[in-house]
């Protein structure tokens, strides 16, 4: 079989519940999503690395809740009326940290979303206490809710990341150049989506296929020139 070579083609991420791979690190998040209908106070706080699939699995919810998803960084007070006639994903809630209405927006959000029923997720990086947040009301409703993390992958799930990241660029390398990037690269969600990129990259730029060769360069960071 000819080897695979790279298209500039765009890079559509799968969010559906069958796209995300359940592993010891993340079956607790998975099972706390699944269950969003018991969540204490109707709320819940997803954590963890970037990369490590908060933005997944708060679209896995929304699919199955109705849920609006924004980023925390486009909340405005004047939304909050209209964002709280269904359940809302909030995420990267850590980037409110200098947006003083957008932590105001939040404050008024949950708020509201608890007096009408309504049920309520926040994503961010980190522990919610370690959030850079200054209005002491939002940050003390925030430590109020349930939180459950997603923790750093195994070997057998930053394999599927990794397969998955290709498949999001419809790339489709041999396993053994899988084996071979989990055996050098750093252990992280984020490492693995960088390494994805820089190999799409090198791959359309140098016009040849994503190889073990290609890999070791790219790895190594030798900066050979294009050829």
């Amino acid at each position: 079989m000819p080897e695979q070579l790279g298209f500039d083609l765009p890079t559509v991420a799968a969010m559906g519940r069958a796209d995300f791979m359940v592993a010891p690190s993340n079956h607790i998040a998975v099972a706390m999503i699944e269950n969003w209908r018991n969540w204490p106070g109707g709320k819940l706080v997803l954590t963890g690395p970037k990369g490590a699939g908060k933005t997944h699995l708060a679209h896995v919810w929304a699919n199955a809740s109705g849920a609006t998803v924004i980023p925390a960084r486009s909340l405005r007070s004047t939304d909050v009326p209209n964002l709280s006639q269904t359940p809302v994903a909030v995420e990267d809630v850590p980037e409110l940290q200098s947006l003083p209405d957008g932590q105001t927006a939040l404050f008024h959000l949950h708020n509201l979303m608890q007096s009408e029923g309504r049920a309520l997720l926040l994503t961010g990086t980190g522990a919610p206490k370690s959030w850079p947040l200054k209005l002491p009301d939002l940050i003390s409703r925030i430590g109020a809710i349930t939180t459950v993390a997603l923790d750093p992958p195994d070997d057998a799930l930053l394999t599927a990341v990794l397969a998955k990241l290709f498949a999001d660029r419809q790339l489709a390398p041999k396993p053994e150049l899988l084996s071979y990037l989990i055996r050098r690269m750093d252990r992280s969600f984020q490492a693995a989506q960088n390494i994805v990129e820089r190999l799409d990259k090198a791959s359309l730029a140098r016009k040849k296929p994503i190889t073990r060769a290609l890999a070791a360069d790219i790895l190594d960071n030798t900066g050979a020139s294009e050829r």
